[in-house]
């Protein structure tokens, strides 16, 4: 699963509408809808994120929001450490060969510390 497929079955939900329908009406297969909210493709095209922010009649902060969550919904990451520390190559791969061990609760912590970390380096 990915952060923009579970937001796109939220949005289903609340919207109470099969995929088969919402896949016609964007023009899509349902097929690849299923595919998208089950983490089985990648990130969607911009395109396709304007028609679903459209057919939910988002506005605003919500539809960057689902830009963002879209960035972010790659389900095969590579991480290209070349040129930076030993440390981050180690930190790498680490995470790569431990994240499927990692329970809900590990994973928010170390969302939540990366972000910290991030407004700490905004503030500087």
């Amino acid at each position: 699963m990915t952060p923009f497929g579970t937001k796109m079955r939220d949005l289903r939900a609340k919207k109470g509408v099969t995929q088969k329908e919402m896949a016609t009406a964007l023009g899509i297969s349902p097929a690849y809808l299923s595919a998208l909210e089950h983490g089985r493709r990648g990130a969607p095209s911009w395109p396709l994120v304007q028609k679903i922010v459209g057919y939910f009649n988002i506005i605003w902060d919500e539809a960057e929001e689902l830009q963002r969550v879209a960035e972010s919904s790659h389900p095969r990451v590579v991480v290209d450490t070349t040129g930076l520390s030993a440390s981050a190559t180690l930190l790498a791969n680490r995470l790569a060969s431990q994240i499927a061990g990692l329970d809900e609760d590990d994973i928010r912590d170390l969302l939540r510390q990366l972000a910290e970390m991030q407004e700490r380096g905004k503030r500087r």
